[in-house]
């Protein structure tokens, strides 16, 4: 794989007379292969925007190594700036300049064809705004507006934090429609969300960030194998009778008022079989897959303590699960063709 994106050992914390030291990310580590659409997830907080400035030469990275396009960063980052088109944390416009405007000046600049403003403007939903300005439109449209400046260069790669920010369902839509295409252009696209449904839906792979640690990474459906706890929902008409008879075949069984939830169960037949052969008959029998919420609830939930400081992170069932804290919890999906395995 070619890495667009290599970030091995960051750290970064800020010194502030009120709050004194605070350590936003603390031995982080990435990689965003060629042509990959890799989301990067974490909480509020967790250091992902931190990680994204100090990555393009916005904040000073206390240590660690960082590359793009295969140049130190962020000394080297010049070489290769007119590759690469970035969005970090709220764009800002002069309100009184059109969206027209503001991209011709933007292209000038940039040393970009004036016949590109049209064309980003097209690609972000904007065309039939152009000629308004900035200051009327709405969060959204600031957000359609950023990406349409990010995109004037062609860039190979493209940076965006929170681009669905503000977003309507209509224009998450349309913004995810974008990034498949310019996937599919083979443009690699860094995404970082909140939104987890759309990421999980756009993505092929992702970083889970918590506490400035990296926490997951590797190809989504792989992330989520390492949760997949082999479930089922099971329907039937005498749920006690058949929750007795799969707890007596070995299986565990979790009543619920109208179902069960039988779990490790790798063949749905055997729970058809064993209650089948009892004259029990099922209603219903739907295997529960994890996503990427629930994965991600359960790799942060557990960072922090009762206190409100961070705990040290664990390993998640999959990679090992002991539950034992240890300073470095990434979910090895080298290994993950049997439930676990590293990035």
């Amino acid at each position: 794989m070619n890495a667009v994106i290599e970030i091995e050992g960051l750290r970064k914390a800020f010194h502030s007379v009120r709050h004194g030291r605070r350590t936003a990310v603390d031995g982080f580590d990435l990689v965003v292969g060629a042509g990959q659409v890799h989301g990067f997830l974490g909480p509020n907080g967790s250091g992902k925007t931190t990680t994204l400035r100090a990555l393009l030469g916005l904040v000073r990275a206390d240590s660690g190594r960082m590359s793009v396009l295969g140049v130190p960063s962020p000394a080297h980052l010049p070489q290769v700036a007119g590759r690469v088109g970035a969005i970090v944390e709220s764009p800002q416009f002069f309100g009184n300049f059109t969206a027209e405007r503001t991209l011709r000046l933007l292209a000038r600049a940039g040393g970009v064809p004036v016949s590109r403003v049209d064309e980003v403007l097209e690609q972000v939903g904007l065309r039939d705004r152009g000629h308004d300005r900035v200051k009327g439109y709405s969060l959204g449209m600031k957000q359609r507006l950023a990406v349409a400046s990010a995109l004037l260069k062609r860039p190979e790669l493209l940076i965006l934090d929170e681009p669905a920010n503000g977003l309507d369902p209509a224009g998450i839509r349309e913004m995810r429609d974008l990034m498949r295409s310019l996937a599919a252009a083979g443009v690699t696209v860094l995404v970082s969300s909140h939104i987890l449904g759309e990421i999980q839906l756009i993505c092929d792979h992702v970083t889970i960030i918590s506490g400035g640690r990296r926490v997951a990474a590797g190809r989504v459906d792989e992330v989520l194998a390492g949760f997949d706890q082999h479930e089922f929902r099971v329907r039937v008409d005498e749920p006690e009778r058949a929750a007795a008879l799969l707890r007596d075949a070995g299986l565990p069984v979790h009543a619920h008022p109208d179902h069960l939830v039988v779990g490790e169960v790798d063949d749905a037949t055997v729970v058809s079989r064993l209650l089948g052969e009892q004259g029990l008959w099922v209603r219903e029998l739907t295997p529960l897959r994890p996503d990427l919420e629930s994965a991600f609830l359960e790799l942060t939930g557990e960072l922090t303590g009762e206190d409100g400081d961070p705990a040290l992170p664990r390993q998640v069932d999959g990679a090992g699960a002991s539950g034992t804290p240890r300073g470095d919890a990434v979910i090895d999906l080298g290994a993950v063709a049997g439930r676990g395995g590293d990035a």
